[in-house]
């Protein structure tokens, strides 16, 4: 679990840019088992926030928990219970996969460091590349790599920062699966991407983020939020009388012509979609094909944003 009260990062910068708010009065409650999505721009302070919360640098002002334990009080007992995937995974490139993943495991005082290496590099796809120099591998290995480094030791939280950046499809896709896995044990995970598909479909709530929460909710009812419900109707022919049909019942909140579609808004598609066909039909209109529109999380991410 993670729980923020007016947490607040501040930067002293230069003469030129003065005192810099990274972080401002942030307001969070990511319950326990939940895949947490952070959104926003380069620059918005998702990284100054993870590395808040990992205890890596101390806040300004506010107070913030990670895994019942309060930032500032207990640091080392959230290091301990923490995985964090930073921006740009640093590793020891003249050793092995294998031993770079050993030193770390030991450093977290895992019982089993052998088995967990073991575990970890066949999970990832890496096992035969065990006892190569790191310095030889893809930067999407590495990332592989540094995600298996993560979750040696087991944390109750895991922290990604853009995990999927720089892989390939197949890889990525792969990192996608670890994480519904993971999701399935019951751990918490943190994830800022920039990769809005990849948001959409792994995380149970997300949030946008530019220095502070502009918007915080589930995917689905951010899009109705931000743009309302609307429903496509396909016709044979279009024109302004079959918008003026769907507008005379209260329930529709506008209807637009476009090229051969009706576009009705409304809030309950579910009991207002066999009223207006029905009185579609009666109009003399030949129903195609009845859908909903669909927004992208990207259409409600820039709508936010700008």
């Amino acid at each position: 679990m993670i729980r923020t009260e007016g947490l607040t990062k501040i930067f002293d910068g230069n003469k030129r840019t003065g005192k810099i708010t990274a972080v401002d009065r942030l307001d969070l409650d990511v319950k326990e088992g939940e895949v947490f999505g952070f959104l926003g721009p380069n620059g918005a302070g998702k990284t100054t926030t993870v590395r808040l919360l990992c205890t890596l640098i101390r806040p300004t002002s506010g107070r913030a928990w990670v895994n019942g334990v309060e930032v500032g009080a207990g640091d080392t007992a959230i290091r301990a219970s923490v995985g964090i995937l930073t921006e740009q995974p640093g590793m020891y490139d003249r050793l092995s996969a294998e031993y770079n993943l050993d030193i770390y495991a030991r450093l977290y005082g895992v019982s089993d460091p052998a088995g967990q290496v073991e575990k970890y590099l066949r999970m990832l796809g890496l096992w035969d590349r065990r006892r190569d120099p790191v310095g030889s591998f893809s930067k999407g290995m590495k990332q592989k790599l540094a995600i298996a480094r993560a979750i040696l030791h087991e944390p109750k939280t895991l922290f990604l920062d853009e995990p999927t950046a720089a892989l390939d499809p197949e890889a990525a896709k792969l990192v996608r699966d670890f994480i519904e896995e993971l999701k399935t044990e019951g751990r918490t995970i943190f994830l800022c991407t920039h990769n809005l598909d990849e948001a959409d479909r792994l995380c149970d709530r997300i949030a946008v983020f530019k220095h502070r929460i502009i918007k915080m909710d589930t995917p689905s009812r951010m899009r109705t939020s931000v743009f309302g419900r609307a429903v496509e109707f396909r016709l044979r022919r279009v024109d302004e009388a079959m918008a003026a049909t769907v507008k005379r019942f209260d329930f529709v909140k506008s209807a637009e012509v476009g090229d051969g579609t009706l576009v009705v808004g409304l809030d309950d598609p579910e009991s207002g979609n066999p009223i207006l066909v029905k009185a579609l039909v009666e109009a003399g209109a030949e129903v195609q094909y009845v859908g909903e529109v669909r927004h992208s999380l990207e259409d409600v991410y820039l709508s936010l944003i700008k």
